[in-house]
């Protein structure tokens, strides 16, 4: 059965006025606590006007409405750099939240950006709300994915060559003689970098006849401490890795001070290798190894094609644009391992 305008009235306590008036951003005539009870309303009963579920809106915003999953990475920083320069430039203001890589947070943020009628939507998505993307696209509602990919989705998104970005840093470490290569990943569970980053490491290793070793992959829970407390069990090791890739610029950090803990130096005892450049990289001792990617350009990209979707009167074919990454080869990767 549809929902109308009168029971979602009904239900707030408002007049169907009121309603119309909060679901087109016109807020100044009634108080926060009614605009809550009928956002609220509006969710519990999945209330979407006409204008919305045919994908018609008329009153433009300029608004666009970005998820990412974990603002505390600096790999996010320089996306939304992009991001902010060209909604300024091309006259949008943006509202950023921050999904913690919650699917229900996501949804929530998703819904509400709806009803504040943002004009799209750019978001590093979870890994398990296709449905909800899948009605995102039937309502002809603009949205852009970055970073991870919806496999089973026909979706516009801007992502990275993660498989060719990890397969250049493990044949770097091969090259300088390791043969021990340990990979770090968070759980992988769909999240289609870590699991292309994976895909690269096997096919470097395989390129050089290396077979891969068990002990050597590790799938790490995304808590602080665990990497820490895992490396060094892994240092402390009958057979110990002679060099680690790590496949997320907060997890080398931890990788950095549990090496510091075991007395191991770097590069002469253990190499190590970080995805994402970042500030620091290179004012580490020794200057670390990393992945680059060109995260500042993924988000002016995928700023243009949601623009560029917001305008556009006719239904577009998706696109996926893939941006290639930079080994950026510093001292934490130089020299030949040696004996243990």
């Amino acid at each position: 059965m549809k929902i109308t305008i009168v029971e979602v009235a009904k239900r707030a306590g408002v007049s169907k006025t009121t309603v119309s008036r909060i679901l087109n951003g016109n807020f100044g005539n009634a108080t926060e606590e009614t605009v809550m009870r009928v956002q609220r309303v509006i969710q519990e009963l999945d209330y979407r006007p006409n204008s919305l579920a045919q994908g018609l809106k008329q009153v433009k915003t300029k608004v666009i409405g970005i998820i990412l999953s974990n603002l505390l990475n600096p790999f996010w920083m320089r996306v939304l750099e992009g991001v902010e320069d060209t909604c300024r430039s091309r006259g949008y203001s943006l509202m950023i939240c921050n999904s913690n890589d919650d699917p229900a947070i996501e949804e929530e943020h998703i819904r509400s950006f709806r009803l504040r009628q943002v004009d799209g939507i750019i978001i590093n998505p979870t890994a398990v709300n296709s449905p909800l993307f899948q009605s995102l696209i039937g309502d002809r509602y603009p949205i852009v994915t970055i970073n991870r990919k919806i496999t089973d989705l026909a979706i516009d998104s801007v992502v990275m060559n993660n498989v060719s970005g990890a397969q250049a840093a493990v044949e770097h470490l091969i090259a300088q003689g390791r043969k021990r290569v340990a990979f770090l990943v968070y759980p992988m569970q769909g999240v289609s970098p870590r699991v292309e980053r994976f895909e690269g490491y096997k096919k470097a290793l395989s390129n050089h006849g290396i077979e891969i070793q068990a002990e050597m992959f590790h799938e790490i829970e995304e808590k602080k401490g665990e990497v820490q407390k895992l490396v060094k069990h892994l240092l402390t090791s009958e057979n110990r890795p002679d060099a680690i890739f790590s496949t997320n610029n907060m997890m080398s950090l931890e990788v950095l001070a549990a090496i510091k803990e075991t007395g191991l130096r770097i590069p002469q005892d253990i190499a190590l290798v970080g995805y994402d450049e970042t500030v620091w990289s290179q004012h580490l001792n020794p200057p670390l190894t990393t992945v680059r990617q060109p995260a500042m350009q993924m988000g002016q990209l995928a700023t243009e094609r949601i623009i560029e979707l917001i305008n556009s009167t006719e239904i577009k074919e998706p696109q996926m644009t893939v941006l290639e990454p930079e080994l950026i080869i510093r001292e934490s990767s130089s020299g030949t391992a040696l004996a243990t």
